[in-house]
């Protein structure tokens, strides 16, 4: 029995019709729309919602303005909805109804369980080929125009008490911690064997609760580059990157996001199981980026932000002086 991973998350935002524009742009599917609230979808049925600030039935907000208002999770079945209504009964907010449980974490944060509703999909990915692996033969790599998101990856939270919360989600729901900031972060993942985390929790020198921000599975690098980029085109204000974390592997990008705090393409975050012992790292620069590039690329130049397009139709094909 374990969380398989987010089903669902909510917005509650103060500008409906850019956050919307904005996850159009991102490569999610609209399925609905009503006056307060659009939806949307993930290539295998992860559900992103956009509401209204003030849409009635909204979860208490951890931080003014435009923010994450819920998290849903996964589970298997319903027996284990029933095991985990049990653990949180006694938990602050604690709800049960409709296919759902829920409570308040101890940062705040409305979190919910369902069983499942993604589906299993299949994707092309793109192969890498290295000294000792050839996964890619007479077939060139793919080249994405935009992205389309498989999932919600994971959510990362500024926290009030990391340890807390930690114990919180390990005790509740089973969760295992992959590698610690100590006292500092904790990168949780759902089950022993999964991606590096689905949850990430950070203390802040002066700790408070807020979003820091929502991360989306693609497929492979390329796709974080091409989605990226087409992001860059819309018009959308890169944060950082490209750019790869050295905790967890994955190569990244993030944008600021209208409906609150920033949002990722990420891909290739190392896989762990029971095995892994969780690593202890000090926060810093080269702990969160290995490398990365200020400001992002520039989707019409295809290069960094600000530097000149090519010349000719070859590099060393420069216009005579």
């Amino acid at each position: 029995m374990s969380v398989l991973g987010i089903d669902e998350i909510t917005y509650g935002v103060e500008d409906l019709a850019s956050s919307a524009r904005f996850f159009a742009d991102w490569g999610l599917k609209q399925v609905a729309e009503d006056a307060d609230q659009v939806v949307f979808e993930s290539l295998n049925g992860c559900r992103v919602i956009v509401a209204a600030l003030d849409k009635p039935g909204l979860p208490p907000a951890i931080e003014p303005g435009s923010t994450l208002r819920e998290v849903v999770w996964g589970v298997e079945s319903e027996a284990d909805l029933k095991l985990y209504a049990e653990r949180i009964a006694g938990d602050a907010g604690f709800i049960e109804g409709e296919g759902r449980i829920g409570c308040t974490d101890p940062n705040g944060m409305a979190i919910r369980f369902q069983v499942t509703r993604k589906r299993d999909i299949q994707v092309q990915c793109g192969q890498s080929n290295t000294w000792q692996f050839k996964g890619r033969v007479n077939q060139a790599s793919p080249i994405y125009e935009r992205a389309q998101p498989i999932e919600v990856g994971h959510v990362v939270f500024f926290v009030k008490d990391v340890n807390a919360c930690e114990r919180f989600y390990s005790e509740r729901f089973g969760f295992v911690c992959s590698d610690r900031y100590p006292d500092r972060g904790a990168f949780m993942r759902c089950a022993e064997e999964g991606g590096h985390h689905d949850l990430f929790m950070l203390q802040l020198p002066q700790p408070r609760a807020g979003l820091n921000h929502v991360a989306f599975t693609v497929r492979d690098i390329h796709e974080v580059f091409g989605g990226g980029m087409h992001i860059s085109r819309c018009g959308w204000d890169t944060e950082i990157g490209p750019g790869r974390h050295p905790v967890s592997s994955a190569y990244f990008w993030y944008f600021r996001n209208p409906a609150g705090a920033l949002v990722e393409y990420y891909a290739d975050e190392d896989q762990l199981t029971g095995e892994w012992q969780a690593r202890t790292f000090e926060p810093g620069p080269t702990v969160f980026a290995e490398w990365a590039i200020a400001g992002g690329l520039d989707g019409n130049t295809r290069r960094q932000k600000n530097a000149e397009a090519p010349q000719g139709k070859f590099l060393t094909d420069k216009p005579k002086q």
